[in-house]
């Protein structure tokens, strides 16, 4: 593997398009911390399964789009080459396009959309590595607040109109759901979507191609993605959640960001990491439902914004625990996602 990538390496130096290419594969790949334009090609393999399975190849579309037009804008904006060369600067962009194809109707305002969101993105990120430097890199807070202000605006305008955002609601007291054994298939359900739905696909299919393109970068982070995905199944059933959310991944896919990020990227690998990482991931879920509460009067999605928050807050005691230096999806300081 180790040859193969220093081949691509070689190649792509040699060849501006080639470089080009790299960059957005990484760019890709970044989203689950992964500098590896396999994981990346893999990832992608899996969006547009995701999309195809589900009748959207516009999402597939949009995406693709998003990571060329983020990387341009980077380019554009003369930002340093390493970091753009990683992929630091394409992550956030192709979630913006994968979210709004997602939550908004097709029509040609979505693709100006896209494009405008995707440009966005990589400001709101050197803006966020700048704000954000005491305790780790942006993560995904800027595809996060740039997808947030798009989605709402598009109250105000008639010519864009969502197709699949929450409904908007006041916020009432929520009657408790009866409890119910949790089944195998429903586990097994549960946790391969929360993987999936990283990069908002819904798909057994796009989960096992994700899992391929983390392991072939780190197999540290394929095994803190999986394990992540059932303690936020496991955790989400014990308090009682919606069973549909459990099963369609939508309350794993923030913890599954939390444990690849403090498992196997900002803290040295260990058995006091394993369990602070378990520690946050449990506290992603409860996030992840609190968010979807309070934004519900919004009628936008909390996106991956539990995930921001909760590593953010476990970061900060960073003296307590061994990290690894330098900090990743921080633009100025790139490193591989394990």
């Amino acid at each position: 593997m180790e040859k193969i990538l220093a081949n691509w390496e070689s190649l792509s130096v040699s060849s501006g398009a080639l470089r080009f290419l790299d960059t957005n594969l990484r760019g890709i790949g970044q989203v689950m911390f992964q500098d590896n334009p396999l994981s990346g090609a893999l990832f992608l393999a899996a969006i547009a399964w995701g999309s195809y399975a589900a009748g959207t190849p516009q999402v597939a579309i949009a995406g693709v789009l998003a990571v060329i037009v983020s990387n341009l804008t980077a380019l554009w904006l003369h930002v340093e080459s390493e970091p753009l060369h990683s992929g630091l600067y394409g992550f956030n962009g192709i979630l913006v396009g994968l979210a709004l194809a997602t939550f908004l109707a097709p029509g040609p305002l979505l693709w100006v959309y896209v494009i405008l969101g995707a440009a966005v993105s990589v400001v709101v990120m050197l803006a966020t590595t700048n704000v954000v430097k005491p305790w780790g890199g942006a993560l995904t807070f800027p595809f996060v607040l740039t997808t947030w202000l798009l989605l709402l605006a598009t109250y105000g305008f008639s010519g864009l109109a969502g197709t699949a955002l929450p409904s908007g609601a006041v916020v009432a007291a929520f009657q408790p759901y009866k409890a119910s054994p949790l089944q195998l298939i429903d586990l097994a359900n549960g946790v391969v979507l929360s993987i999936s739905q990283v990069f908002l696909k819904a798909s057994g299919i796009a989960a096992l191609l994700l899992l391929a393109g983390l392991a072939v970068s780190s197999l540290a982070a394929a095994a803190f993605a999986l394990g992540g995905a059932v303690l936020a199944v496991l955790t989400a059933h014990l308090f009682g959640a919606e069973s549909d959310l459990i099963t369609g991944g939508l309350l794993g896919f923030s913890p599954v960001l939390t444990a690849i990020a403090l498992g196997t990227v900002f803290y040295r690998p260990s058995w006091r990491v394993a369990a602070y990482a378990a520690l946050a991931t449990v506290f992603t879920v409860i996030a992840q439902a609190a968010l979807n509460v309070a934004l519900t009067p919004f009628a936008i999605p909390a996106l991956t914004a539990p995930f921001v928050l909760v590593t953010w807050l476990f970061l900060l005691p960073r003296q307590r625990l061994e990290t690894v230096a330098p900090v990743a999806n921080d633009v100025e300081k790139p490193v591989a996602g394990a």
